[in-house]
């Protein structure tokens, strides 16, 4: 029941919308339907004897709708939080720096700040120690998740499909 009120993954926006517009019409087509069968218009009944019949069963509808409403905003809710993560966003791209003149070759007026390129000797670098390169991480998913704390996330089973 976890992983269907709170998927791994969530199914995209659009798929959501539409299944809900297509589920709040089939409630509505069928509330309708049993209400205009339960009124004077189409049974042998009066008004007087209808009207708390009618009166439960429009609220029932109602009830019913406003629940798959809240449910859709449920699973619409990681694509609701995607906006106030914090962390790297196109914003915070920085492309090069106010502290160099571009395009200036003549190397006395490169730098507008007191900040000068520094000559390195060997003595001071010294040897590298890194005897082979790092191993290649695979790229973070750009969908949103639920998980708000910002912690690792659970480890996926093998038998489980992956979309």
């Amino acid at each position: 029941m976890r992983s269907f009120l709170f998927p791994r993954h969530p199914l995209p926006r659009r798929t959501l919308l539409f299944c809900h517009a297509v589920l709040q019409v089939g409630l509505l087509a069928a509330g309708g339907l049993w209400l205009a069968s339960q009124s004077p218009w189409l049974a042998d009944t009066d008004w007087l004897t209808a009207a708390p019949r009618l009166a439960l069963g429009g609220s029932a509808l109602l009830l019913a709708m406003i629940g798959l409403r809240l449910l859709a905003e449920l699973w619409l809710l990681p694509y609701h939080l995607a906006d106030q993560r914090t962390g790297f966003a196109p914003a915070a791209v920085v492309t090069r720096s106010f502290e160099r003149r571009p395009a200036v070759h003549a190397a006395e007026q490169v730098w507008t700040s007191a900040a000068q390129p520094m000559e390195a000797e060997d003595t001071v670098l010294g040897s590298a120690r890194v005897t082979r390169a790092a191993p290649r991480r695979p790229r973070a998913q750009d969908e949103p998740t639920l998980d708000l704390a910002g912690g690792q996330a659970e480890p996926v089973p093998e038998r489980e499909p992956r979309l």
